[in-house]
C-alpha cells in the first residue's frame, strides 16, 4: 500500500510538471502577441484546463495509456520506475528549453521499465509479449502526423483568414464546419459500437479465442449480441445512453443491465466538442461580418479583432491540453489500482482520479515555464495575432480530433506543427528551420532516452528490493 501511494503522489508530480512544462503550449503565442501579459496566460489557461474535466467523459486516451504494457509485465515497480523515468526527462528538456512531449515520456518510461522487468523474469519473450504493439505504433506514427495534421489545418485556417472577400470566408468555415461534425459524429458512432462490444466483452474474448478455441462458441453469442444491437445506437443522438440500453433490452436482450450499459454508451457522446467547435465558427463568422461589414475595417480593428479572438483559440488549446495530458496520468494511476488489486479494469477507476489528475495539471500550468514559452513563442517563426488565433485553432482541433480516436498525441508536437504551418503559410523562409530541426531531434530521442532511464531506475529498484 505504501508503494501505490508513492505511485499515486508521484504520478500527480508528473502531472504538475507536465502543466508546467506544457503551459508554453497553450501561452506562448499568445504572451508573444501581447494579449495576455503572462500571468494571466497562465490563469486563463489553468482555468480551461480544469474545465477540461467536464467535457471529456470517455477516457479512450487514459485507456490506452494503461494498456501499452501487457498486464503480466504491468507491476508497481515497473510503474514506479516509468514514472522516475518521466520526471527526470520532462525536468531535464525544461532545464534547458526543450519543447519535448511529455506524453512520449511517459510511454517510453512506462515500455523501459516493463522490457526490463521481462528481461529479469521472463524466460524468452518478443517485443509484442511486453507491449501492445498496435498501441506502440500508433503512438510512434503521430510523433509525426500530429504536428503534420497540426500544419495542415493551420495552414489552411490562415489562408481562409487571408481571403478578402468575407463572404467567400463564411462559405469555406461553413463547409469545414459541416465536415467536422459529420467527421466527429463518425468517431462518436465508432466508439458506440466499441462501448457496445466492451459490454459484451466481444474485445476479450476475441482475443481469448486466439489463444483458446473452447471459448468459441461463447464469442459467437456475443458478437451475434452486439451486430443485433447495433441498429438501435443510431437514435443515440435524440435518445442518449440510457433510453438506447433500454431498446437493446426491449428489443435484443433481456439480460441487458440498462445502467451499467447506458453508462457506457453515454460515455461515446462528443456533443459538447461538436457544438463548440460549431459555437466557435460562428463565433469567427459573426466577428468577421461585424467588423468588416458592419464597421469599416482598419489595421486597428483588425488587429483588435484577432486579439480578442485568440482568448478564444487560446482557451479552446487549453482545453484540449487539458484533455488529452491529464488522461495519460489517469492511465497511469489505473494501471497502478489495478497491479494492487484494487480495481480489475480502467473503467472501475474511481473518481477522484480524473479530479486529481485535472487539478494538479491545472496547477502545473498556473506556474508556468517561462524558457519554453520562448521557444515556441519567438524562435520557430515570428507569431501574430492572426497567426497565433490560426496555430492555437488548429492545435486545438487536432487534439480533439485524436483524443476522440483515443490516440496519445503531444501537446508539444501539436502545437509545434501548428506554429510552423502558419510561419510557411507566409513563406518557408518565415520559419527557422535550424530551430525545428533541433526540437525534431528531442522528439525523436525522448522515447528511446526515456527507456533507457526507466530501465536504470527498475535496476535500482530490485537493488533496492521492492
Amino acid at each position: 500500500m505504501t508503494l501505490l501511494v508513492v505511485i499515486i503522489i508521484l504520478a500527480l508530480v508528473f502531472d504538475y510538471i507536465n502543466g508546467f512544462h506544457d503551459a508554453a503550449n497553450s501561452i506562448a503565442t499568445v504572451v508573444s502577441t501581447k494579449v495576455l501579459t503572462p500571468f494571466q496566460a497562465v490563469l486563463w489557461a489553468a482555468v480551461f484546463n480544469f474545465i477540461a474535466f467536464f467535457i471529456f467523459k470517455d477516457h479512450a486516451v487514459a485507456n490506452t495509456i494503461s494498456k501499452t504494457v501487457h498486464q503480466e509485465f504491468i507491476t508497481l515497480p515497473v510503474i514506479l520506475s516509468g514514472l522516475v523515468a518521466a520526471i527526470i526527462w520532462n525536468l531535464l528538456t525544461w532545464w534547458y528549453g526543450i519543447p519535448s512531449s511529455s506524453s512520449h515520456t511517459l510511454i517510453g518510461g512506462f515500455a523501459g521499465a516493463a522490457l526490463s522487468h521481462a528481461f529479469a523474469t521472463a524466460d524468452g519473450f518478443t517485443l509484442g509479449d511486453v507491449v501492445e504493439n498496435d498501441k506502440i505504433t500508433k503512438t510512434l506514427l503521430f510523433i509525426f502526423l500530429a504536428p503534420l495534421v497540426g500544419m495542415v489545418i493551420s495552414m489552411f485556417i490562415t489562408f481562409v483568414t487571408i481571403v478578402r472577400n468575407v463572404w467567400s470566408r463564411v462559405g469555406m468555415i461553413v463547409v469545414a464546419s459541416v465536415f467536422t461534425w459529420v467527421l466527429f459524429t463518425y468517431l462518436q458512432h465508432n466508439k458506440l459500437e466499441d462501448n457496445l462490444a466492451k459490454y459484451y466483452k466481444a474485445d476479450t474474448l476475441q482475443k481469448a479465442v486466439e489463444e483458446d478455441l473452447s471459448k468459441t462458441a461463447e464469442y459467437d453469442v456475443a458478437l451475434a449480441k452486439v451486430e443485433a444491437a447495433k441498429p438501435y445506437l443510431a437514435g443515440f443522438n435524440t435518445k442518449g445512453g440510457k433510453a438506447v440500453a433500454q431498446d437493446i433490452r426491449d428489443k435484443v436482450d433481456p439480460a441487458v443491465d440498462v445502467d451499467k450499459l447506458g453508462k457506457g454508451l453515454a460515455k461515446a457522446d462528443n456533443s459538447m466538442i461538436r457544438i463548440g467547435l460549431m459555437a466557435a465558427a460562428l463565433i469567427f463568422i459573426i466577428t468577421y461580418i461585424y467588423v468588416e461589414k458592419v464597421k469599416t475595417p482598419n489595421a486597428h480593428s483588425m488587429a483588435n479583432m484577432f486579439k480578442k479572438l485568440q482568448l478564444l483559440s487560446s482557451a479552446a488549446f487549453s482545453i484540449g491540453h487539458g484533455g488529452n495530458d491529464a488522461q495519460k496520468v489517469m492511465g497511469i494511476i489505473s494501471a497502478a489500482l489495478i497491479a494492487n488489486g484494487d480495481i480489475v479494469d480502467i473503467k472501475e477507476m474511481p473518481n477522484w482520479v480524473p479530479l486529481a489528475c485535472y487539478t494538479a495539471i491545472g496547477l502545473g500550468t498556473l506556474s508556468g515555464g517561462w524558457k519554453i514559452v520562448k521557444t515556441m513563442g519567438t524562435r520557430i517563426t515570428k507569431v501574430t495575432p492572426l497567426e497565433g488565433v490560426c496555430a492555437e485553432t488548429a492545435g486545438a482541433t487536432t487534439l480533439y480530433l485524436t483524443e476522440q480516436m483515443g490516440i496519445p498525441v503531444s501537446t508539444t508536437h501539436t502545437i509545434t506543427g501548428s506554429i510552423i504551418g502558419v510561419g510557411a503559410t507566409k513563406r518557408l523562409s518565415a520559419v527557422r528551420w535550424g530551430v525545428t530541426v533541433r526540437l525534431l531531434w528531442a522528439w525523436i530521442l525522448t522515447i528511446p532516452v526515456s527507456a533507457v532511464l526507466a530501465s536504470l531506475a527498475y535496476m535500482a529498484c530490485r537493488a533496492a528490493g521492492l
